[in-house]
């Protein structure tokens, strides 16, 4: 097969890593793999495994990227793809208009991927209009079906985001080097356990329900150190000075620990007792908590979307009502007790993720076009 994938850009993010993931997984089984993009860091990994890059202004929302679905046209027809799959909204739109445009009965195949809860529109209708949609968990495939009711159900495949097990192996223990620092750096965790919430400084994301539950912990005599890893955004700056005001009121400012963002989330997790997902709304998949739950540490996590789906199959007594902050305390308290492991992650695995995506092309490619 010869598969071109198209995202707006190869930076950091989970959209970028799966295509690389797909991109390596296909050259590894003697297919020719392109990816167009705008370019960025990403993209010397990516030429290194194999896969060529061609680089295209398809990430700009603005009438001027009109003029590239005449040259993705002209590509297509040159690069003579198998499969087109597209990634992100902005592009794939130029990229679905300059498809449409080719001849019905010999063009590629197309494929789309829905990685989130998009706003509900006609800008976002266009990751329902592939031949065959990828949902990346089932609480996707509900929104679609909710949302774009005209979405054949038929043509939905759920494929969950996929996590290495050699990269996130159960019992990873970080480099001597790294807890040395970490020791020097967070002395503040001498003697006290440590509970952490990853995710970027945002509302939705929870940490005023973690701060208070480390808060009601700490007043039942539980030894517990409250990490948060996430950063704001720019804009949202004043958001991290109400949640250092929040553990100030509770009396509880040198129990917390912001830090940031980081580049070291898995060794972090690792020296972690409990990891917690608490968005308020829910998420497309939530990849972390998977990562948390393969390094072999348990999730307590709210029984909603993507993140509700890996609990319910690998630790589902660490599922909680939304909100439930009296639940998460009693649950972190019986954890802290057990110390019990998560199943295998296995049904969530990268190897699963990849086969399976290879799986929807290969099925695509034999079905008659309609």
């Amino acid at each position: 097969m010869k598969i071109i994938q198209i995202l707006p850009e190869l930076n950091a993010g989970g959209v970028e890593r799966g295509t690389l993931e797909i991109a390596a997984h296909l050259v590894a089984h003697g297919h020719e793999s392109i990816v167009i993009s705008n370019g960025g860091r990403l993209v010397e990994e990516l030429e290194n495994g194999g896969s060529k890059h061609i680089s295209m202004p398809v990430h700009r929302k603005a009438l001027a990227s009109l003029v590239q679905i005449s040259k993705l046209r002209k590509l297509f027809i040159e690069e003579k793809p198998d499969i087109i799959h597209l990634r992100s909204r902005m592009p794939a739109w130029l990229a679905f208009l300059a498809w449409k445009s080719l001849d019905a009965r010999t063009r590629p195949r197309l494929v789309t991927t829905v990685h989130g809860f998009y706003s509900v529109n006609a800008y976002s209708a266009v990751m329902t209009k592939g031949e065959s949609v990828i949902a990346v968990s089932e609480s996707v495939r509900d929104y679609i079906l909710k949302n774009y009711p005209a979405t054949d159900p038929a043509k939905l495949r759920v494929i969950h985001r996929g996590v290495d097990k050699a990269l996130y192996p159960v019992g990873f223990v970080p480099s001597d080097a790294w807890l040395a620092a970490w020791k020097t750096a967070q002395p503040e965790l001498e003697g006290r356990i440590p509970l952490l919430l990853p995710g970027r400084l945002t509302r939705w994301k929870g940490q005023e329900d973690f701060i208070k539950m480390v808060a009601k912990l700490i007043a039942l005599g539980e030894p517990v150190q409250g990490l948060i890893v996430g950063g704001p955004h720019p804009k949202k700056v004043a958001f991290l000075d109400e949640l250092e005001a929040l553990a100030t009121s509770l009396g509880i400012a040198d129990r917390i620990s912001f830090l940031g963002h980081r580049t070291d989330l898995k060794e972090i997790m690792a020296v972690s007792t409990v990891v917690y997902s608490l968005s308020l709304d829910p998420e497309a998949f939530g990849r972390v908590s998977l990562e948390a739950m393969a390094l072999g540490k348990p999730v307590i996590g709210y029984d909603h979307g993507g993140v509700a789906e890996q609990l319910h199959a690998i630790f589902p007594q660490g599922l909680i009502k939304v909100g439930d902050i009296n639940r998460a305390i009693d649950l972190t308290r019986e954890i802290l007790d057990s110390r019990p492991l998560p199943a295998s992650i296995e049904e969530f695995s990268l190897l699963r993720m990849l086969r399976s995506t290879s799986d929807v092309y290969q099925t695509l490619l034999n079905q008659p076009r309609l």
